[in-house]
């Protein structure tokens, strides 16, 4: 292959899907989040070697893996996204900065206990501005941000979620979600004031799909705890989760974020005993849109609801 010249250009498609191959591992994956076929990803990263002059990937049993220039490359694609975005921000704080439209990926919990205020508080500061939500969670939310689909990101940290370090994103902690106990009502610890975890190691319970936020951090807090849950049930839904519990299936760890869903359930809500268990949540933008200032109001009514 030709050494990189003086004048190559770069199609920036290309280099989206070379970012998500980073992300994802493998092909399939890649092609699956981009709803592309495997060959037209592999299709794809060739034409964009051939654009630089290097390789960017190599052989890995039955797979692939990135080369060091295809490191290299994406150092400097974070670069170039973050530079397009500030100058479309700067585009958009050119003009009125009222109008338009802005497409905000969260979770269900943070649909339910954080964006209500936030679209209310749009409604009225930026009346011509239309604001659509779709519930994610990483990393899927992450694929549709990087390609445009996404303005905003709401999520938990988590595995999947990018890391503190990822340049891609600038990023903005909002809360710390502290996670209780449900209990059927009529269990024998319902009626303590806090409860040790350790004490439902051998209880049933119900938790999340272990690829979803919600499931992902209940494993992760019991493990914390000294134990691996006995889980009869998988559920993703909040309020299917509290039913179940009501019902006397299970015990399970809900966040303060949906408490408007068990208000009104005969069921028994109590803290952890010790330092309770939480999970962090974040907002993301592309780096570089920061300066929007539909994006920034977003950011700053997310901060105020988060308050």
């Amino acid at each position: 292959m030709e050494q990189v010249s003086g004048g190559f250009t770069v199609d920036l498609r290309r280099l989206t899907v070379l970012r998500e191959l980073e992300r994802r591992g493998s092909l399939a994956r890649t092609a699956e989040a981009l709803h592309l076929t495997p060959s037209a990803v592999s299709q794809q990263l060739a034409a964009l070697a051939r654009e630089v002059g290097v390789p960017l990937t190599e052989r890995d049993g039955r797979g692939v893996r990135l080369t060091g220039q295809a490191r290299v490359l994406l150092a400097h694609a974070e670069l170039i996204a973050a530079q397009l975005e500030r100058a479309r921000a700067d585009l958009a704080a050119y003009g009125e900065g009222g109008r338009g439209q802005v497409r905000i990926g969260c979770f269900g919990s943070g649909i339910l206990g954080l964006l209500p205020p936030v679209l209310r508080a749009l409604a009225e500061r930026l009346p011509r501005v239309r604001v659509d939500v779709t519930e994610g969670e990483p990393p899927d939310v992450f694929t549709a941000l990087d390609a445009g689909r996404l303005d905003v990101v709401v999520a938990v940290d988590f595995a999947a979620a990018p890391p503190h370090t990822d340049r891609r994103y600038t990023r903005t902690d909002l809360l710390t979600d502290v996670l209780d106990l449900a209990l059927p009502v009529d269990h024998p610890l319902a009626a303590r004031d806090r409860v040790p975890l350790r004490e439902l190691a051998c209880e049933p319970w119900v938790v999340g799909a272990a690829g979803s936020c919600c499931g992902a951090v209940a494993r992760a807090v019991c493990a914390a705890a000294g134990f691996t849950p006995d889980i009869r049930h998988a559920v993703n839904d909040w309020g299917a989760l509290l039913a179940l519990v009501e019902a006397g299936a299970g015990v399970a760890l809900v966040p303060r974020l949906v408490r408007p869903l068990y208000a009104d359930r005969r069921l028994a809500v109590v803290p952890v005993a010790g330092r309770p268990p939480s999970r962090n949540v974040f907002a993301a933008l592309r780096a570089g849109a920061e300066g929007d200032p539909v994006l920034a109001a977003v950011r700053e009514q997310l901060l105020a609801a988060a308050g």
